[in-house]
């Protein structure tokens, strides 16, 4: 676990992911949606909804210490633009962000804002979306090929039959808990939330399917901002 919470948030010991690692994504991302949600209820006691979304908004970029926004940024360069695949890949690897990446990030941090600034706060749901996240992760290593021959994600790879199986029981046990916390928190319309968050990943790395032939570590994180950012959309129609 501690290896998960060191990939995941800026906290911990740094370590070198193992094929394991993936199994307690569904844990860890329960946990910091928790710690979001938390302080945005905290926040909305303090002060008006706008700003209270605003800081729900900067916790969550804190406690993920940004990795998942990086990728969203760096998918879209990658993915939106018009090149080939091979070019595809090689602007994604290039730290630098080019405009597709920067709308992608400006629009999408916009979209969770007002969200946020639109919803009562529902610490459990924040919760549940996020470890939908994370499971959805261990959902794309296991289903779409590695697009490139070597990379951080390699390190979640090449698992024996028991870690598969360990993996496995992680997704089904990450899609009940997930399923769990936005029943509790919303009831009906917080599983609607989350058919739609788990529906935006699957289609997020169907495009990526397309472009690139598989996926990428980027692509995992975009998946996942993007996934939470519908759900939360869903989560603040009337």
């Amino acid at each position: 676990m501690r290896r998960a919470i060191a990939f995941l948030t800026p906290f911990g010991v740094s370590d070198s992911p193992t094929a394991t690692t993936l199994a307690w994504f569904p844990l860890v991302g329960a946990a910091i949606g928790l710690v979001v949600g938390g302080v945005w209820w905290i926040a909305a006691k303090a002060w008006v909804a706008l700003l209270a979304g605003a800081v729900a908004v900067i916790a969550d970029l804190a406690v993920t210490g940004l990795l998942h926004f990086d990728g969203l940024a760096d998918a879209g360069d990658g993915l939106i633009a018009p090149m080939s695949r091979t070019r595809r890949l090689e602007v994604m690897a290039d730290p630098a962000i080019g405009a597709f990446g920067a709308i992608t990030v400006g629009a999408v941090l916009l979209l969770r804002w007002g969200a946020f600034a639109s919803l009562r706060p529902a610490p459990l749901v924040v919760a549940g979306l996020w470890c939908a996240s994370r499971t959805s992760m261990i959902a794309i290593t296991e289903f779409l090929p590695y697009a490139r021959t070597a990379g951080l994600v390699k390190s979640f790879l090449g698992a024996d039959g028991r870690q598969r199986l360990l993996k496995r029981g992680a997704f089904v046990g990450g899609v009940a808990l997930s399923a769990g916390l936005v029943l509790i928190g919303r009831g009906l319309h917080g599983l609607a939330a989350l058919g739609a968050e788990l529906l935006a990943i699957a289609l997020v790395a169907a495009f990526s399917r397309h472009r690139l032939g598989g996926y990428t570590g980027d692509v995992l994180g975009a998946a996942g901002v993007v996934g939470e950012t519908i759900g939360l959309l869903i989560l603040a129609t009337r």
